[in-house]
């Protein structure tokens, strides 16, 4: 809804295209009223890529989950940032698989469970879970990396804020833009809507701090 929006408020629906890769974000295209492609999983970056280039005045969007995007797409989205391709790459971290059955992710807590991982994750086999804006932040390149969450209103308005300011950068045709937002998953952590956002309030948010991690353009007039 707030992607949706941000490119309504923007003017920018007929000119808009996003990437929905297979997995994490298979039906996302049922939501939008804009042109969408399908990509291989994990691919939606150089899809992307290759939208923006050969069409540079379309706005291209990546809608991504944690599984597709910091798994099997790692590679994809840390190439992308760092040749500095002029899209926008919206990242859901739920911590979790949560469209292909609740699978551990490498967003997936210490200790929490999933259905490859009934015990909860074990860190000395699989290591800590990754923080992509941190690891996107060190890039030269990229412009823009925000992490933000949609727990509360509070949080929902300043997302809204982070994801309507990347649209605009790339209006302005200035940077690769990177919008993290954690969100939570009832159904796959096993828990009432209610105790999930309890949850991820207690258990993500001191691992996966919110904010700015790089704004190039901030002070910009």
């Amino acid at each position: 809804r707030l992607i949706a929006e941000s490119i309504d408020e923007l003017g920018i629906r007929r000119k808009t295209v996003g990437i929905a890769p297979v997995g994490c974000a298979v039906l996302a295209y049922n939501y939008f009223d804009c042109d969408f492609q399908e990509a291989a999983h994990g691919r939606a970056p150089a899809m992307a890529t290759g939208i923006k280039r050969v069409r540079p005045d379309l706005m291209v969007f990546t809608y991504q989950g944690d599984g597709d995007l910091a798994s099997i797409g790692m590679s994809e989205i840390i190439h992308s940032a760092n040749r500095g391709e002029k899209f926008t790459a919206i990242f859901i971290n739920n911590a979790i698989y949560g469209m292909t059955g609740g699978q551990m992710a490498p967003t997936t807590m210490p200790g929490q469970r999933a259905t490859t991982a009934p015990t909860g994750r074990d860190v000395e086999q699989t290591g800590m879970p990754m923080r992509m804006a941190n690891l996107l932040k060190e890039l030269v390149t990229p412009g823009y990396i925000t992490r933000q969450a949609v727990l509360n209103p509070k949080q929902v308005n300043k997302a809204k804020k982070a994801i309507k300011k990347a649209f605009e950068y790339q209006v302005a045709n200035k940077c690769f833009s990177f919008v993290e937002v954690i969100s939570n998953c009832p159904t796959n952590w096993g828990l009432t809507p209610l105790d999930s956002l309890k949850w991820a309030e207690e258990n993500l948010l001191p691992y996966y701090e919110l904010g700015d991690y790089k704004d190039s353009f901030k002070d910009e007039a």
